[in-house]
């Protein structure tokens, strides 16, 4: 992309730092969100997939993730070029609009890198470790860098070619991180007692905590995606705020009527589900609109987090109910709600804008979708078949904290899961005498 020959501005500059730090915490966050909904004999395996996602996506970003994503359109609208491999051509006097070159490079790897930690939601409980640690940077590459490229990139086709709109990522981040999710969970196949078992959520707690530090986050990450300390800003950061509480009520008010019981995971997954639908059209959509889309995200996620038992595909934490439904949702209603003053032109159906945008997000939803289901199943059976993908069975029964970590969350994580743990299992320090 070229560089601006002024100077940042320091008051977008400041602004964008501090985004780009709530973003990034989103990741840590989302760590204790689905770290509290498995059970404990695998909280701190689903603690680390989070956690070395920011390692291994950030390496690859600055490799080449970042020049394939927002250099020079290279092939017609569908990747970036190679001018900025391991961030060359660049240094801390580059400029992007009115920020440092460097800091939106950050700001935008933080956006890969949960985009791919939201992934492992769907594959929580069975995955293999090591294979997690090859996934990531091969999906990062194949799936995540071409669709930011296409929806962000300089002359990305979503963007610049078919006009769809998606302000803060519900294509590159949601609909990619959901339909990836149900590419990988279906290649691994379902948890041992899926269907049978129970598996609640072992700490509520540590998910309304991962639910608060989403949303902290979340601030950071659609009112950030304005790349000024400006009024587009400030509306993206109301909207986020509106929708994500109209999410929680209408997740609590399904709850309610459906189930006669409104539930702590209710409350967290339907801000969540708000959340996600706002993303795409924080910056398209009036105050009343974002309303609107966070109350049809968490009424309608509420009812769709249940399909996989009726389709029989086990998403294990909703990666496919909530992220692929809910960026679906708010990706749609853009051509719906969008206005004027918010988008600078393009107006969705209730604003005279007739069906053209509503066309173009529909478009850019089914694309998107199936690119990344498409190539994540590829990646996923072709991990499988070498280096195996799914852990074995004894090590998911007894649970993949003790057998591929060493560790146990609490004190009593070896207790109550199935088959007995051999002493090879168990660090040194674990190795404790039971009390009488």
């Amino acid at each position: 992309m070229p560089l601006a020959a002024a100077s940042a501005d320091t008051g977008d500059t400041a602004w964008l730092l501090a985004a780009t730090a709530l973003v990034l915490l989103m990741t840590p966050g989302l760590a204790l969100f689905y770290g509290g909904m498995v059970r404990t004999k695998s909280v701190l395996n689903m603690l680390m997939m989070s956690f070395v996602s920011i390692a291994l996506v950030t390496v690859v970003w600055l490799a080449a993730g970042y020049s394939l994503a927002f250099g020079e359109d290279a092939a017609g609208g569908l990747i970036g070029g190679l001018d900025h491999v391991g961030m060359s051509g660049l240094g801390p006097d580059s400029v992007q609009g009115t920020v440092p070159t460097f800091l939106f490079a950050t700001f935008q790897l933080t956006f890969a890198i949960i985009t791919a930690a939201l992934v492992s939601g769907a594959v929580a409980d069975r995955a293999k470790f090591g294979a997690w640690l090859v996934f990531v940077p091969v999906w990062a590459l194949l799936v995540y860098v071409p669709v930011a490229h296409w929806v962000w990139g300089p002359g990305g086709w979503i963007l610049e070619k078919l006009g769809a709109l998606d302000f803060a990522g519900g294509l590159p981040v949601e609909i990619v991180s959901g339909a990836s999710g149900l590419a990988l969970c279906l290649v691994l196949g379902p948890r041992l007692g899926f269907k049978k078992d129970s598996m609640r959520p072992h700490n509520l707690p540590m998910v309304m905590l991962g639910a608060g530090l989403l949303w902290f986050g979340w601030f950071g990450f659609n009112a950030g995606s304005a790349l000024g300390a400006n009024g587009l800003a400030a509306a993206a950061f109301l909207n986020t705020l509106a929708a994500g509480c109209t999410g929680l009520l209408g997740w609590l008010f399904v709850e309610q009527k459906r189930d006669g019981h409104p539930t702590t995971l209710g409350a967290a997954s339907g801000a969540v589900a708000g959340l996600v639908a706002i993303t795409p059209s924080c910056g398209s959509v009036s105050l009343l609109g974002a309303l609107v889309v966070g109350l049809a995200a968490g009424t309608v996620c509420s009812y769709a987090v249940s399909w996989k038992f009726k389709l029989n595909y086990d998403d294990s934490l909703d990666v496919v109910g909530v992220h692929l439904v809910g960026g679906v949702i708010g990706t749609l209603l853009i051509g719906v709600f969008a206005v004027d003053s918010m988008t600078g032109g393009a107006e969705g159906l209730l604003y005279g804008g007739g069906l053209a945008q509503l066309g173009k997000q529909l478009l850019a939803v089914v694309v998107v979708g199936v690119y990344a289901f498409a190539v994540t199943y590829g990646i996923g059976r072709l991990i499988d078949a070498t280096m195996g993908l799914r852990a074995s069975e004894e090590q998911e029964q007894t649970g993949l904290d003790l057998t591929v970590h060493a560790e146990t969350a609490y004190d009593h994580g070896v207790l109550g899961h199935g088959a007995p743990v051999s002493s090879s299992v168990v660090s040194p320090a674990q190795k404790v005498t039971p009390q009488a």
